[in-house]
Order: C-alpha cells, then structure tokens, then sequence
C-alpha cells in the first residue's frame, strides 16, 4: 500500500480552506484586457450614417442599404458575426465618434439575425434625377463644421435654409427634363451640378 506524499496531502488540506483559483465566469464576468478590441457599436448621438465605416471593412461585415426616392433611408447593419474586429471602422470614421470598439467579448446568440445592430436616417436626394446624395444628419455635420463657408456650395446654402424652414425640398423631377437656369436652387448630385454649371458657362444644351 502506498501512502500520500506529505506534500501532496498538504497541498489538499490548503485547497480544503482556501478559495479557489479559477474565475466565476460567466455568473461575475471577467473583464477584458486593456485596449481589448471588442465588438463595435454605432453611438447613435455622433454617427452620421455616411458610410465609411462600410466602405473600408476587410470583411464585409457592414451592409449599406439606401430605399429609393423620395421618402427614402440609408441604413447601415453591422453582422458582428462576419466581424473580425480589425478597427478600421473606428480609425476611418468621419466624426470619430461615430462607431467604437468596445471590451463587450461576450458575443454567443442563437442566430445570426440576432448577431448585428443597425442605424438609418433619412437620405437627401438629388431634386433633378433622383439619385441619393447622402444622409440628412450628414449634411447638417457638414453645415456646423463648415459654418459661413456653406455659401460657397449651392447644396449646402440650401439645405441649410430647408432645416430652418425658408424653404421646402421640391421632389425630383419626372425623367428627361432638361436642366433650366431656375434648377441653381434645387439639391443635385455631382452629376447634375457638373451638367447644369457646363450648361450655364458654355451655353452646352
């Protein structure tokens, strides 16, 4: 018959009286590392809904869908199931508030519909052609950043005067009709813009 070491019996005895060693994951959770690089989420305050972050992620993880004109949305879904937690969303976004990475680790669902979390906000469309130019919340950052400057872009000058109510967004236009002199008071895109200011310098029809 063999018999316990004597260090072996006192190292049992210890374990009897002392508390143990693991953690009580998942009832107290643990807290992650410093500068961890967690799951990402939208600040619904700072984000403009621009896009970015959806435009420079490796994975795709970010989808961009925008409903048509002209009551239409820009809504941005992050799957953080597809998620690979690079950073790049944060480090490109435009107000660098937009969209963080946060300690959150703990990530498990029961399906990927529950595996993502979306922002939207209404987009502003071009009154010529129809085309979407970008958010309202987008713009109006732009208008604050910008302040007097805004006098310089026909876009911006107007959308300022429609959120204060001086005048009100005009609908786009019915398919194929030219461009007139009285369309330099309307929102386009850089398309129509580009069209209208060759139209007016060089007389082009």
């Amino acid at each position: 018959m063999k018999y316990p070491k004597l260090r072996e019996l006192k190292e049992a005895i210890t374990s009897l009286f002392s508390s143990p060693y693991t953690t009580k994951y998942p009832k107290v959770p643990s807290p992650a590392a410093p500068n961890y690089r967690g799951k990402a989420e939208f600040d619904e305050r700072e984000c403009v809904v621009c896009g970015a972050c959806a435009n420079v992620c490796p994975a795709g993880a970010i989808e961009k869908i925008e409903e048509p004109a002209p009551y239409g949305k820009r809504r941005l879904i992050l799957h953080y199931d597809k998620c690979i937690f690079c950073g790049q969303c944060e480090a490109n976004c435009l107000t660098e508030k937009g969209i963080k990475l946060t300690p959150k680790y703990d990530l498990a669902v029961l399906s990927r519909n529950e595996a993502q979390i979306s922002i939207e906000d209404k987009l502003v469309f071009c009154e010529h052609c129809g085309q979407p130019i970008t958010t309202r919340k987008h713009l109006a950052w732009i208008i604050e950043r910008l302040g007097p400057l805004i006098f310089s872009n026909p876009n911006l000058f107007i959308f300022s005067l429609t959120q204060i109510g001086l005048i009100k967004e005009k609908l786009p236009r019915e398919v194929g009709v030219p461009l007139e002199r009285a369309d330099n008071l309307r929102i386009l895109c850089p398309k129509c813009r580009r069209e209208f200011t060759l139209k007016e310098e060089w007389g082009q029809k």
